[in-house]
């Protein structure tokens, strides 16, 4: 066992895979002899070499492509797109090509490439280096879609997803890389080092795709989330003092749907919180899910806390944010101490 940073565990799981198997390559923007523009892929190519980890023009449509091809002849690409508000260029090779492959070929072909890439704000990277867009992802048949939120998780996921024969979005919350983060922008910076989740396995092991993981059990009501603002809906609970199950998703798509319905027929009540845009986020989804599977279980309607319908403002980060605040008025909206924010049409 080690401790280590996000940043660390992903270089792991990269190393580790690497050393395991010669069919895995590791290409991307600024990803060789710079190692990344967050240092994930630092050293790699100076142990693997230039034929194993390598810089890529910047061209996301054609990274992706080109790793869509060497997967379909046996290679296990995995590609950085340098920012998640980057992949649009992408989106036809991603959705019609790695997507389809498997079907359209009748099962003849595979796409086993991981696509990773940096998202979500609190960074100050404004509109164009703070998006979440999860969700585009997840309304693909065919794209499995994963974004942990600490450092065991993430190599073990990422392991899992460059040993799998589907495509993998592997979004990674860049926030959280080198510490765990609450919300509260304006207290000091917590490491990983203090996490119990940073002491990693140095060598080979998996998290499997489709689970999620309770990080902390609770009665009151059932929080599902992921990445960044796991965090945030333990900051929340511990302030309101209202005993809330956090459910850490891990795995968007395909979901560990029993671990949910369990929990929140267990609890009768349900916030959904995440990062991305409200309308048509991901949360609309699991709001839907649980509409179908646990109607007849739930005390209160169901609340979401997400970000609004905008472009991430750089001037206005922390409004924008999800924070404890809004979070806990959420708890407490449910619990009925509270009542209930007006929605916008």
């Amino acid at each position: 066992m080690a401790t280590m940073t996000m940043i660390q565990a992903l270089r792991s799981a990269m190393d580790v895979m690497l050393g395991r198997d010669d069919q895995v390559v590791v290409f991307g923007e600024d990803v060789g002899y710079f190692g990344g523009v967050f240092r994930c892929t630092e050293g790699l190519q100076a142990k693997y070499g230039k034929q194993r980890v390598f810089d890529s023009p910047i061209a996301e449509g054609g990274i992706v492509g080109t790793a869509i091809g060497m997967a379909a002849y046996g290679l296990r690409p995995v590609v950085e797109v340098q920012f998640a508000d980057y992949f649009y260029p992408a989106s036809d090779q991603i959705v019609s090509e790695a997507a389809r492959l498997r079907y359209r070929s009748a099962g003849d072909f595979t796409a086993p490439i991981v696509i990773r890439m940096p998202c979500g704000g609190g960074i100050y990277g404004g509109q164009t280096h703070s998006q979440s867009p999860e969700a585009l992802f997840t309304h693909v048949c065919g794209l499995r879609t994963v974004m942990p939120s600490n450092p065991y998780d993430a190599k073990g996921l990422l392991i899992a997803a460059i040993e799998c024969d589907d495509p993998v979005i592997f979004l990674e919350p860049k926030r959280i890389y080198n510490g765990p983060f609450d919300g509260h922008h304006d207290k000091p910076v917590v490491p990983w080092s203090t996490h119990p989740k940073s002491e990693v396995p140095e060598g080979h092991y998996t998290v499997a795709l489709d689970s999620a993981s309770i990080v902390r059990p609770g009665d009151d009501l059932t929080v599902l989330t992921y990445g960044t603002m796991v965090f945030v809906a333990e900051a929340a609970a511990r302030e309101t003092g209202i005993d809330a199950e956090v459910i850490d998703l891990r795995s968007l798509w395909p979901l560990d749907l029993p671990t949910i319905v369990e929990s929140v027929k267990k609890t009768g009540r349900c916030v959904v919180l995440h990062e991305a845009t409200r309308t048509s986020g991901f949360g609309a989804e699991l709001t839907a899910l649980i509409q179908e599977h646990c109607f007849y279980h739930l005390e209160a309607p169901i609340e979401r806390v997400t970000g609004y319908d905008t472009p991430y403002p750089h001037a206005l980060e922390w409004a924008y944010f999800p924070g404890p605040a809004r979070v806990g008025r959420a708890y407490r909206t449910v619990m009925g101490e509270v009542p209930g924010e007006a929605k916008a049409p």
